[in-house]
């Protein structure tokens, strides 16, 4: 495999407009909606990575089985679009993203965001990982959840973790 070129990089605006020798996929609008919903938002990324597309495929979110699952703020499963469809976008999940970085669409993907693009990819990887232990505890049964009060408690927590004081 080859690595990516910066000739080959698609820059769409928040209109739809690009600059670029292609254009951009029809999933640009997931990069534009979030833009638009969390101007915190300064990087988006969407993954076909294995264990969250098999997740979606089941339309499962990762449920609080595990504490990290605070770093995405928890995740979400929208509900199923065709990919060619034109309103296909996290609008769908809009009503779960307000203390999110993180979503499945069903049927599809991960979306995430975060301020930086390191910070989104961690998210990512983050969650990525968390879709495959959540996998692996279910091939032994269904894993133990954390309370509403205990995973209030670790999102809290997670409100100044890693920050400097």
């Amino acid at each position: 495999m080859g690595g990516l070129r910066a000739d080959q990089i698609v820059h769409p605006d928040l209109e739809g407009r690009w600059e670029g020798r292609a254009a951009p996929s029809s999933e640009w609008r997931f990069h534009r909606d979030i833009y638009r919903q969390r101007p915190e938002a300064q990087a988006v990324v969407h993954a076909h990575s294995p264990f969250a597309v098999s997740l979606a495929c089941l339309r499962r979110g990762i449920p609080a089985f595990h504490y990290m699952v605070a770093v995405a703020g928890g995740t979400s499963v929208a509900p199923a679009t065709p990919p060619s469809a034109p309103r296909r976008s996290p609008t769908t999940c809009q009503l779960r993203w307000e203390d999110r970085r993180a979503c499945h669409m069903a049927n599809h993907e991960l979306v995430a965001f975060g301020e930086t693009l390191d910070q989104v990819l961690a998210v990512a990887l983050e969650v990525e990982g968390l879709c495959h232990q959540y996998w692996r505890a279910g091939l032994m049964g269904e894993p133990v959840l954390l309370s509403d009060a205990e995973m209030d408690e670790v999102l809290e927590r997670f409100k100044t973790y890693g920050k400097r004081r």
